[in-house]
């Protein structure tokens, strides 16, 4: 063991990138951690430590979670390092900032209630307040 992997105990990438993805879907479902947990035959803890990417998933886990959240186990791995594989391509930073956000609870819950507000008047005033406070907490 090196120097190096004694002290650098961060997540890797790829499990933060799988961890985030599992809990999008979870939360786009509606299920709780612990309905995922009890599907999987694991505690909630265990599932919380899976989202947050500080323990990996085993190959055979992922399955089980992706039959549980209705989803191919690729989805898991979309959108990772896809940006490196085109070349001249590079995401910005909006693009990364956006994608960041929607991959949080709030950025979820917005994206699914905001299309359901039917009036435009009403959407086009919630962009206006969002912005508003946005500067707000600026200054």
């Amino acid at each position: 063991m090196d120097e190096n992997s004694k002290t650098d105990r961060s997540p890797n990438p790829v499990d933060l990138h799988v961890g985030a993805r599992v809990r999008m879907r979870r939360k786009f479902l509606g299920m709780s951690q612990e309905a995922l947990a009890e599907t999987i035959s694991l505690t909630f803890q265990q599932v919380q430590k899976y989202e947050r990417g500080s323990n990996r998933i085993s190959a055979s886990k992922l399955h089980e979670i992706s039959r549980a959240l209705k989803a191919p186990v690729a989805y898991f791995f979309e959108g990772y390092g896809e940006s490196e594989a085109v070349e001249g391509f590079s995401e910005s930073q909006s693009e990364q900032f956006v994608h960041g956000f929607l991959m949080t609870t709030e950025g979820i819950e917005l994206a699914e209630a905001f299309p359901r507000i039917k009036n435009a008047k009403h959407r086009r005033r919630i962009l206006e307040l969002v912005r508003a406070l946005a500067e707000d907490s600026e200054d």
